[in-house]
Order: structure tokens, then sequence, then C-alpha cells
């Protein structure tokens, strides 16, 4: 019974991890928001750093003081006797610190931007993760579309073979040819292999970051989206990039945490309050009140100056470190973008025109062959034509979703 109540949950469990999933990127998106560690600790992060504000802003706990007077010693009423009220009296001493001028507020402040900084760094582990994600998957597809283009050319090559086998049978070719053509099915099923590698690889990247064993399946018909080159204009991005993007985000709660520090430390210049009262108990009854009222001095100039000094130079440092990241980030985008419409117009023109014109010259090729008028060497260079254009549009393809991965990852939304 033991082991039957083991293995249900166990076999649930492997029975949903091999369930593919993948069909399409957002589905993998939408598993990792939910299901990557990494994510999820950041979340908890998020929620302490949350809790911090309002520890920030509070008052110090109140201190309370006994003082036992005389309990002991040859001058002491009772002559030993530590319990209060005894000896001369025992005195409670309650008291407040009151940091003054804002100081409880500014230190809310800063909690708060630290706040933001932790949210603006789990944006950018998301916008990270996604990405990673996002490569991953385009490798995975352009692995399984570069199998299935080989799978197309060894049944083109069937086909090819087949022909050489009738020719040579009639004396009208040499054996060489049916053994270019067996040499290029071997060389075509060699890269398959290579190209299962890449499968696994893609296929290990992507459950790594999702969280899921490996092992677990992904869909084996993957759609790369649509893409939208019309919609990415470079100002527009540019603009986008000021509000959205995580790292310039995360910088700028930098900034806000580094002012209001160097604001709070400016307060330092004045002092705080303590404020207390002390009743005096003799025998069993208070007989006495006293009224405390406490200021620290703040005298101590050269530790001052050199703390304001300090959260001014590192309030310039967040300044600059964010124009830093601002020019990198629109360098990177205007790379990203040129690199894009290049894979696009490249994807254009072999579909548009390399392709067909690899695909009519094949067809004249083969006639040719069947008629005599070219040999098996200029079929096959014909052939392998359509494979290489197939090949590089479907990279251009492939390409593009890079590229927009990449400028996703910039912007930190979906486009």
């Amino acid at each position: 019974m033991t082991a039957l109540a083991l293995s249900g949950p166990a076999a649930s469990e492997n029975l949903y991890d091999n369930v593919p999933i993948g069909a399409n990127v957002q589905e993998l998106l939408q598993w990792a928001d939910t299901h990557n560690p990494e994510l999820a600790a950041m979340s908890y992060e998020i929620h302490a750093a949350n809790e911090r504000i309002t520890p920030a802003g509070a008052l110090p706990d109140p201190m309370l003081r006994v003082e036992f007077m005389d309990f002991a010693g040859p001058g002491a009423p009772d002559s030993f006797n530590p319990l209060p009220g005894q000896g001369s009296g025992t005195k409670y001493t309650l008291s407040q610190s009151i940091p003054l001028w804002g100081k409880r507020d500014l230190r809310k402040e800063v909690a708060a931007a630290e706040l933001e900084q932790v949210k603006g760094r789990r944006q950018t582990s998301v916008a990270e993760i996604h990405a990673a994600i996002k490569s991953a998957y385009a490798q995975y597809y352009q692995t399984l579309g570069l199998k299935k283009l080989n799978q197309d050319i060894l049944r083109l090559l069937d086909d090819l073979e087949g022909v050489t086998r009738a020719r040579y049978a009639g004396g009208l070719v040499p054996q060489q040819d049916v053994i270019r053509a067996q040499v290029e099915k071997t060389t075509l099923r060699s890269e398959t292999i290579n190209l299962e590698t890449e499968q696994q690889q893609a296929t290990a990247k992507l459950n790594a970051v999702l969280g899921r064993p490996q092992g677990a399946l992904i869909s084996a018909t993957p759609e790369l989206r649509r893409m939208t080159t019309e919609k990415l204009d470079g100002t527009v991005l540019q603009e986008r990039l000021s509000r959205t993007n995580p790292q310039l985000t995360t910088q700028s709660a930098q900034i806000a945490a580094a002012d209001a520090t160097r604001r709070l430390v400016e307060k330092n210049r004045y002092p705080d309050l303590t404020l207390g009262i002390a009743p005096t108990q003799r025998g069993g009854s208070i007989d006495s009140w006293e009224a405390m009222v406490e200021l620290n001095i703040p005298l101590r100039l050269d530790t001052r100056r050199a703390q304001e000094a300090e959260a001014s130079a590192m309030l310039a440092a967040s300044r600059e470190r964010q124009q830093a990241i601002v020019n990198q980030i629109e360098g990177d985008l205007m790379q990203s973008l040129a690199a894009l419409e290049a894979a696009h117009q490249q994807e254009q023109l072999i579909v548009s025109t390399l392709l067909p014109q690899a695909e009519l010259t094949f067809r004249s090729a083969l006639t040719g062959y069947e008629t005599g008028k070219v040999d098996f060497a200029t079929l096959l260079d014909a052939q392998r034509a359509i494979r290489r254009a197939r090949q590089d549009s479907l990279k251009a393809r492939v390409e593009q979703d890079l590229r927009l991965t990449e400028i996703e990852k910039m912007v930190g939304e979906e486009l």
C-alpha cells in the first residue's frame, strides 16, 4: 500500500513533466513567470524590502532604566536589600528618542527607493530570462527546421539516385554518379546528427530556464512569432526605453535612494531630542518625579562633512552611471534595429528572388541531366543551391526573431 501511495504522485508528476509545452514562445514565457525559481526568490525579496519601509520611519524603542540607590554598603539604610523601594529608593527612568527635522520621513523615503530598486532588479531578471527563453526557443525552432529541410533534400536525393541508377543501368552515365548521390545523402545524415545534438542542447537550456526537470518535453511543432518590423520605429523605441528599460528603472530608484540619503545625512547637522520621565519609589509608594530633556550635540564637523561628501559623491556616481546606461542601450538599440532590418531584407530577397531562381535552375539541370546535356556535378550544384537558399531563408527568419528578442530585452516589454 505504501509503495502504491508513493508511486501515484510520482507517476502523476512524471506524466505532467512529459506533457510537451512550447507550441509558441508565449506559453513558455507564462510558464517561466510562474515556475522559475529565480523570479520566485526575487518576489520574496520584494516582499522583504516592502516590509522595511514601516520600521524605517518608526520611532526607536523607548528605554527603561532602573536605579537601586543605597541598596548595599555601610551607609545603606537596610544594610543589603536590592528589592524595589528599599535602601534610599528606586528610580525608574523611561526615555524616548525622537529624531527631528524630518529624518524619519527621509528614512522611509530611502527604504521606499530601495524597494523600487529591488523591483527594478526583478524586472531586469524577467527581461533576461524571457530573452534567454526566446533565444533558446529560436535555436530549437531552427534545428527542427533544418532537420526537416534535410529530410526533404534526402527524399530529393533518393529520387536523383534513382535517376542515376536507371541511367547507369542503361550505360548512359558512369557509376561515379550513383556514388556521388550516395555520398551526398551520407553527408546530410551526418549533418542531421549534429542538428539532433543542437536540438538536445536547446531543449536542456529551455528546461533549465523554465524550471522544468531535464528530460521534460518541448513541443515538436514550434512556431516563431510574426515579425512586425513596420512598428519598430527607432525614435519611438528610444522614447519607450527611457520609461520602461529595467536597468534605467533600477538606476532611477538608486538615484532617488542616493538623493534621500544625502538629504538625511545633511539633517545630521541638527540635534535629536530625547524625552524622559523618572519616578522615584521609596518604600511602597512613589514620592517624587523627575523629567528629562536630552539633546545630542553635533560637534564633530569633520565626521559630518566626510559623510556629506560621501553621500554627494554616491549621488553623482549614480547619475553618471544612469547616463552611461542610456548611451549603451541607445547604441545597442540602433545596432539591433539595423541588424533586424538587414535580416528582413535578406529573407525577402531569398524568398522572392534567390529561391525561385535556384528551383528553376535545378529543374533545368535535372532535365538536362536526363537528356545527357549536363553532368551530375551540375545537377548536384543546383540541388545544393536550393538547399542553401532554404537554409539561409530559415536562418534569416530566426535572426529576425533573435534581434527582436534583443530589442524587447532593452525595452523591457513585448513588442
